[in-house]
């Protein structure tokens, strides 16, 4: 009965070392996808008042658990049993990540004020879902990429890599970003408990009016993390924008970055524009 419960025991510890290895491969193929998720998820986090990002950074977090909850049985049972529908839930994650994306883009171009208090109350909840529709999306990039690395692997341990690989995502693409937006308070805390005139004090100070500026380009790099995430899955999934690239010689990021645009802009003209005529009517 001992032997068998250390068998038991050593079996357990294999499964493990076998789960941690599969794990690391897992994680380095989700790197650059993890990297857009951060950017992302900076960017989209950082567009609330000081008060109200930690608040609204657990609002996502939590949202993003319950995508991984969510995602993570579905894919592997998708991948197990209709593997033809996963091309099809990309390639919608595409054109929503398009169309986020082609709406950033057009607000630099046309940048617009903020109206009364309640349409900023309303705001937070449609950006809060938003930032979670996204997570979603880019969840199932993290995960499918996950599963393609253990393909050849047991259902359990397929099962076990993916979980893990989506809550280390969770935990510190979220981590992360609550350490960002809190920059400035990390700053000012340096420069506060240091001498006048110092090093740290100076640095502590910089740190804090850095903030407004790596927002900016944290903003900037979400749109186009968007953006490309979006135009790698088109560029894979279909064969004619992959040829059109080809063909023209057009560098592989370029030509991600205008197939996204060119569907975003085309979503959100037919989207857009049909909500205002909609509203039009309406009025």
């Amino acid at each position: 009965m001992a032997s068998g419960f250390f068998a038991l025991l050593d079996d357990i510890a294999l499964l493990m070392d076998d789960v941690a290895a599969s794990s690391k491969i897992a994680a380095k193929q989700t790197a650059g996808v993890l990297g857009d998720d951060l950017a992302v998820s900076a960017a989209k986090a950082s567009e609330f008042k000081a008060s109200r990002e930690l608040p609204v950074i657990w609002a996502i977090t939590k949202g993003s658990f319950i995508n991984k909850i969510i995602l993570v049985p579905l894919m592997l049972l998708l991948s197990f049993y209709f593997p033809w529908a996963i091309t099809p839930i990309l390639l919608i994650g595409a054109l929503y990540l398009s169309y986020e994306g082609a709406h950033g883009v057009w607000g630099w171009l046309f940048p617009h004020s903020e109206h009364n208090s309640e349409t900023k109350e309303l705001s937070e909840k449609q950006k809060i879902r938003s930032a979670i529709v996204t997570d979603f999306i880019l969840s199932i990039e993290i995960v499918l990429i996950a599963l393609s690395t253990v393909n050849e692997l047991p259902l359990l341990q397929k099962a076990m890599v993916v979980s893990l690989i989506a809550v280390a995502a969770t935990i510190g693409v979220y981590g992360l970003v609550a350490m960002l937006v809190r920059l400035d308070d990390i700053g000012y805390a340096l420069a506060a408990n240091a001498n006048n005139g110092s090093f740290k004090q100076k640095f502590g100070l910089k740190m804090a009016s850095m903030l407004p500026l790596i927002i900016k380009i944290l903003g900037i790099i979400g749109v186009i993390a968007m953006l490309l995430v979006a135009g790698g899955i088109l560029m894979h999934k279909i064969e004619i924008i992959h040829q059109i690239a080809h063909t023209t010689h057009i560098p592989t990021m370029a030509a991600e970055l205008i197939a996204a645009l060119s569907l975003g802009g085309l979503a959100m003209i037919l989207i857009d524009g049909t909500k205002a005529i909609l509203n039009r009517l309406k009025g």
